[in-house]
């Protein structure tokens, strides 16, 4: 499968699956909301008391499932992670990263400043994917 259809699968759902790759090296996989940006780079939002951030820190690979119109067709992306900071100022670059991440998956949010000091509260941070791998059958 071509990294320019499987992305555009991608981009045509926000719902996923992610999958990490524990101490022992067996799959953690989460259900997850997911963005494409215009990059081509995958991110997810997380907290960083998660599995798939410590898996993350530990193994920066990723797989992400999404899939198409029919229980037989999906795309999976593989590829390289890397994670933002953790967020701790309702201002700094990872709560700026979330907030467009939360914008370009439910547009605007009806109250920003409640939502950049979740993002704090909740040590949130973002997941980058960078597909290097693509495959799967799209129906």
């Amino acid at each position: 499968m071509e990294l320019a259809d499987a992305l555009a699968a991608a981009r045509a759902t926000h719902q996923s699956v992610l999958t990490t790759l524990r101490r022992g090296g067996r799959p953690q996989i989460s259900n997850v909301l997911h963005a494409v940006g215009d990059d081509g780079v995958i991110r997810v939002s997380t907290t960083a008391d998660r599995a798939k951030y410590h898996n993350l820190r530990r193994q920066p690979w990723a797989a992400l499932k999404v899939d198409g119109e029919s229980f037989w067709s999906y795309a999976v992306l593989e590829g390289d992670a890397s994670l933002s900071d953790v967020a701790t100022d309702p201002h700094d670059a990872a709560v700026e990263e979330l907030v467009e991440l939360y914008r370009s998956i439910s547009g605007e949010h009806p109250d920003w400043d409640d939502y950049r000091r979740s993002m704090v509260a909740d040590r949130r941070v973002v997941v980058r994917l960078t597909p290097t791998r693509a495959y799967g059958a799209l129906r």
